[in-house]
């Protein structure tokens, strides 16, 4: 499309230009004519379509500052609320959708299923569940709720927060149910693992697991989803029996199966099965010796995890951040210093893997527990990264574990020159490193 050549168009030409998507600039030359001669207020249909092409483009800005100077009575249709808020719940943490959905409310506009599908997506990537325990309200109160994408997408964010009592509270409210339910509800038992052993509703999550298989044909997302349960369950024969139903469907033996079932005989404490899984594997890519390496290193295989990862280099697979940590881990527990500092200090430069804080813990911890002391401290004051409560409590595990009183002193003599109000955990590790 080329610049305008006329300064005045009309109304019905700009809505056939805008109903052919045109690029950003086009747009913003389309946008600068509707100014121009005030077809705002008189042509509303004009605006709906220049959001449409702002959102299409991926100019989000630029969709809400048109769309925040929408001034019409009745308000904005929903369909174009439902249009800002699906754009911006494609960004994971943010809150536009949040901030749409209670202008929307204000403005007595009538949200539908799709606005609470949207909005409760972008609730389950918030730092708390409150706010989509606020939405879940509104949704009863509509009477969306049994709507079956409402209530899954209800289902997830729980899910997200492992609030299992509440997923399974909306789950057996649900006149209908489909595959996402249930592997969403399977997520929920899978992140919150620990507390179901613990509450005795094992049986419950394998029963779930059970009607799902029974309800549905088995597909690799369901599988995925059940295995991680099962790994963070400790339920070895649910997952062994999982093993049995991906065996018996060549389908089903995809590098995401392959990898959680590598991942849930590891977490089960039989790395034996992990390796046969591992070693059946004709074409193994990173997530599977990612899978592999991680499992041998919660095990303490140190050994084994070098070679392994070697193995991976030696395909020509390029390690993540996860595997790298996996490696490290192993080196940790096998007091691999030599392997373990190599890798840490060519992780960037071989692999274009920039440190994280976990990176750092692990490497302050395999420091620590060789005997390291110092330069581990010196790792810790130095590193570009503010090292958070779980690297100082390894350098102090370190000192514990080699009666250094005089040097975990010293660290705690630091510790207490930090600024509590800026350094979070600093109290919490001052009254319990007297242990020392």
């Amino acid at each position: 499309m080329q610049p305008f050549a006329v300064s005045h168009i009309s109304g019905r030409f700009i809505s056939q230009l805008l109903s052919k998507r045109p690029g950003i600039s086009q747009i913003k030359q389309i946008h600068a004519q509707i100014i121009l001669q005030s077809l705002a207020s008189t042509r509303l249909s004009l605006i709906d379509s220049l959001i449409h092409c702002y959102l299409y483009s991926k100019s989000l800005s630029s969709a809400r500052i048109v769309f925040d100077n929408h001034r019409s009575s009745p308000p904005p249709p929903v369909l174009l609320w439902n249009l800002m808020m699906r754009a911006f719940s494609k960004l994971r943490h943010s809150s536009e959708p949040i901030n749409l959905f209670r202008r929307m409310i204000d403005a007595q506009a009538k949200p539908d299923e799709y606005t609470f599908t949207f909005v409760i997506t972008s609730c389950a990537h918030q730092d708390t569940v409150l706010c989509g325990q606020v939405v879940h309200g509104v949704t009863l109160k509509n009477g969306n709720v049994l709507n079956l994408y409402v209530a899954n997408s209800l289902i997830g964010m729980y899910a997200a927060f492992a609030r299992v009592g509440d997923a399974c509270e909306v789950f057996d409210e649900m006149s209908k149910t489909d595959v996402f339910s249930w592997t969403s509800l399977v997520s929920a038992y899978a992140k919150n693992g620990d507390m179901f052993v613990s509450s005795g509703m094992y049986t419950e999550a394998l029963g779930y697991f059970h009607d799902m298989f029974r309800e549905f044909k088995q597909n690799e997302a369901v599988l995925v989803c059940a295995l991680s349960a099962c790994a963070n369950l400790g339920a070895f024969d649910q997952g062994r029996w999982i093993h049995g139903c991906i065996d018996s469907n060549r389908a089903l033996q995809s590098s995401n199966t392959m990898t959680a079932l590598i991942d849930m005989y590891a977490k089960c404490g039989r790395i034996d099965c992990a390796y046969l899984v591992f070693d059946k594997i004709t074409k193994r890519d990173i997530h599977n010796y990612t899978s592999m390496i991680s499992g041998l290193s919660i095990h303490g295989r140190g050994e084994e995890t070098i070679c392994v990862f070697q193995r991976m280099l030696a395909e020509k697979l390029k390690p993540n951040d996860i595997t790298i940590l996996g490696v490290l881990n192993g080196c940790s527990h096998s007091g691999l210093v030599q392997h373990g500092s190599s890798i840490f200090y060519s992780m960037e430069s071989s692999w274009g893997v920039v440190p994280k804080i976990e990176h750092y813990g692990c490497y302050v911890d395999l420091l620590g527990r060789a005997g390291y002391l110092a330069k581990a401290f010196g790792i810790v004051k130095t590193m570009p990264i503010n090292p958070d409560v779980v690297v100082w409590r390894a350098l102090l595990s370190a000192c514990r574990i080699h009666s250094n009183l005089s040097f975990g002193e010293r660290v705690i003599s630091y510790l207490e020159l930090l600024d509590c109000g800026s350094y979070s955990g600093t109290k919490v590790l001052l009254s319990t490193c007297m242990l020392l």
